[in-house]
C-alpha cells in the first residue's frame, strides 16, 4: 500500500492528441519540426516544436510514434485545431493522416518518493506509458493518453514538478511565437535535431547554436516567500533581466538574460522579482553556464 502511495498521478485538462499516420508520416514530420526523429525509439516521449521561418516556437509539443507508420503529438487544447491547421499547409501530395483526437484524456504520472519501491502502477506505466524525456532518468515522468489512471495529484503539483527540474511550456512560461527554442532549452533536452536535414526556422536556429549566441534562458527561481504571479518583470538595478512564468509558491520559472543575471552576481547588485528577492539558478541537468565575463557580453 505504501508502496502505491508514492506515485503521483494528474490528469491534464489543457492537453490534446494530434495524431499524424501514413506511409509517408516519417519523412514529412521530420522536415517540417525540430526533432529528430530518426533518434526517436519507441515507448518515449520527445519535445519538439513547429518553428516560424524566422526560428521562433509556433507550436511545441511531445512526439511519440505510434505503430509502424504513425506518430502522436501531444499538444495544448487552445491551441490543436491552429496546430492541425498549420501542418496540413505542409501536406500537399504526402501521403498521410492528420487528425485530432478529441476526446483522449492526457495524464502524466510520477514517483513522490524516490526511496520508496516501484509499484505495481509504476512498473506499468514504464511497460505501457511513454517516458517524458524531458525529465533525468532518476525522477521518470511518465505521460499516459490511452488509460485513465486515477487522479491523485493536482495540476499545482505538476507545476511543481515542472518548476523543481526547469521544464517550461508554452501558455505558463512563454507566447507562442515569442520565444527561440534555445530559450526555452530545447537545444538542451535533444528537442531540436542540428545534425538532421533541414525544417522550417532551422537557418537560424542553427546559426544561433553555432555563433553560441543564446543569452535568453529558462532559469529556476526561488525566494524567502511568496513570488508575485507570472509577467512579473525580475529586476537588478532597476533594469529588466527576465520574466516570470510558472509560479508555484517561493518557486518559479523564469526566462531571464544569463549574461544580466550574471553581471548582477558578481556586482552584489540584488534580484528582484517585483520587490521579493530571488535567486536564479541553472537547471541541474543543463549544459549551458553562466557568461565567464557578462560584462563584456554582447547585448543581444
Amino acid at each position: 500500500m505504501q508502496a502505491a502511495q508514492a506515485m503521483t498521478t494528474v490528469h491534464l485538462a489543457n492537453r490534446t492528441i494530434v495524431s499524424v499516420s501514413g506511409p509517408d508520416a516519417e519523412h514529412f514530420l521530420q522536415n517540417i519540426l525540430t526533432t529528430d526523429l530518426d533518434k526517436l525509439a519507441a515507448g518515449v516521449a520527445k519535445p519538439g516544436a513547429l518553428l516560424t521561418p524566422q526560428g521562433k516556437i509556433l507550436f511545441d509539443f511531445l512526439i511519440s510514434r505510434r505503430g509502424a507508420d504513425g506518430f502522436l503529438l501531444d499538444c495544448r487544447t487552445d491551441v490543436a485545431d491552429d496546430f492541425v491547421r498549420r501542418i496540413m499547409l505542409y501536406k500537399l501530395r504526402a501521403k498521410v493522416e492528420i487528425t485530432k483526437r478529441d476526446q483522449q484524456l492526457v495524464s502524466v504520472s510520477w514517483e513522490t518518493d524516490s526511496g520508496a519501491s516501484h509499484s505495481d502502477s509504476t512498473r506499468s506505466l514504464s511497460e505501457t506509458g511513454l517516458r517524458d524525456l524531458r525529465f533525468p532518468q532518476s525522477n521518470a515522468v511518465y505521460r499516459s493518453c490511452d488509460t485513465a489512471l486515477p487522479g491523485t495529484g493536482t495540476e499545482a503539483d505538476w507545476a511543481a514538478l515542472r518548476v523543481a527540474h526547469g521544464i517550461a511550456e508554452s501558455g505558463s512560461d512563454y507566447a507562442l511565437g515569442d520565444a527561440f527554442p534555445h530559450d526555452v532549452l530545447l537545444d538542451q533536452m535533444d528537442g531540436v535535431g542540428f545534425k538532421k536535414g533541414c525544417y522550417v526556422g532551422q537557418e537560424v536556429v542553427s546559426r544561433m547554436q553555432h555563433r553560441g549566441t543564446a543569452r535568453r534562458r529558462i532559469l529556476i527561481v526561488a525566494a524567502e516567500q511568496d513570488l508575485p504571479p507570472a509577467g512579473t518583470d525580475i529586476t537588478a538595478g532597476g533594469r529588466s533581466v527576465g520574466t516570470l512564468g510558472t509560479v508555484v509558491g517561493t518557486g518559479g520559472l523564469a526566462i531571464a538574460r544569463i549574461d544580466r543575471v550574471k553581471d548582477a552576481v558578481d556586482s552584489g547588485t540584488p534580484l528582484l522579482a517585483g520587490d521579493v528577492g530571488v535567486t536564479l539558478s541553472i537547471p541541474s541537468w543543463a549544459k549551458f553556464s553562466f557568461p565567464q565575463d557578462a560584462a563584456n557580453a554582447a547585448d543581444a
